[in-house]
């Protein structure tokens, strides 16, 4: 754009529309293209979407389900573990003897079974 004003203010900036220029022709009324094109566009955006958005949900839904199950396996077990710490004050033993042992004997049994199992799942190493 120019900094400085036009010479003639009163002279309009538009071309006036000629009766000789070339107006577009109509659209062809036979074979109904314009549904043909909309056609096509809506197949060519469901292919992008079908092959980029869907995949990317499906990771995306898989990803925030294994977050929550991972938070509620994790408060189960610490509740659980809670449970058998706090369960040697209900087991019916002598008033005077020490039960202790036995949320020891339970938490144990529970670790080694898990250990037992992780060590039956290990990969073998290649020597």
């Amino acid at each position: 754009m120019s900094d400085t004003a036009p010479s003639d203010p009163t002279r309009s900036t538009t071309t006036p529309v000629s009766a000789d220029r070339p107006r577009p022709a109509p659209a062809p009324t036979g074979s109904d293209w314009t549904l043909s094109v909309a056609d096509h566009i809506e197949f060519v955006v469901e292919t992008v979407r079908d092959k980029t958005t869907v995949p990317v949900t499906k990771v995306a839904r898989g990803v925030v389900f294994g977050l929550v199950a991972a938070a509620a396996g994790t408060t189960a077990l610490i509740l659980v573990v809670i449970a058998v710490v706090r369960l040697h004050v209900y087991l019916p033993f002598h008033p005077e003897g020490r039960r202790v042992w036995t949320s020891y004997a339970v938490l144990g049994a529970i670790f080694m079974l898990a250990g037992a199992f992780f060590w039956r799942k290990r990969a073998a190493r290649d020597d």
